[in-house]
């Protein structure tokens, strides 16, 4: 029923346009699985070295503060501002990679998270369906048995509201890749700002 309502919902408005690729997917937005450098990124190209200068403790620790999305982008700009007044475009370089990295981890940790959120609720679902064929059963039986009624109708009640609930907030989890994207692409601009002419 769930891949149903995603569908439909997929279908309806400008979505439309969309092609649905993965059925685990619950989200209006296109599912892209990884973000590619290219994508935010026009300076130079990074090599195996940037690769083991963005390993460096200076850089590394850096690139974890600055692309924690609690980080406002007032402050990492701040601090990008200052690690360039000493550092040359390799390092320059090797930040982005190092920020792209810590970005693209954490995108990857909530896109996860978000399909074994739509699996949660198809079994939730599946739940639903089987206690209101329990209440059809109970409530046709002769004679009726009032507090097995009463407690699947309870039960029935919660888990329909907790359903509910969660495809409300599925609508803000679905954001958080969205703006994790954003936000590489912004540090991607800070940083590549300050690279030499």
């Amino acid at each position: 029923m769930i891949k149903g309502i995603i569908l439909a919902v997929l279908a309806a408005g400008p979505a439309s346009a969309q092609h649905v690729t993965d059925l685990d997917w619950p989200c209006v937005q296109r599912k892209q699985p990884q973000l590619s450098v290219a994508q935010v990124w026009t300076g130079p190209l990074p090599d195996s070295a940037t690769e083991d200068l963005a390993k460096t403790p200076p850089i590394r620790d850096l690139a974890r503060v600055i692309a924690l999305r609690r980080t406002e982008m007032t402050e990492a700009e701040r601090m990008i501002d200052t690690f360039a007044a000493d550092h040359d475009t390799p390092d320059l370089t090797a930040l982005f990679l190092a920020t792209f990295d810590d970005v693209q981890r954490a995108r990857d940790r909530v896109m996860t998270g978000i399909t074994r959120y739509a699996h949660s609720q198809e079994a939730l679902d599946a739940r639903i369906n089987e206690m209101r064929q329990q209440f059809a059963t109970l409530t046709a039986a002769e004679p009726q048995d009032f507090d097995a009624i009463d407690k699947i109708e309870a039960d029935l009640d919660w888990a329909t509201r907790i359903f509910k609930d969660r495809q409300q907030a599925l609508t803000y989890v679905c954001e958080t890749p969205v703006i994790l994207e954003q936000r590489a692409f912004a540090l991607g601009r800070l940083i590549q700002a300050k690279l030499p002419e």
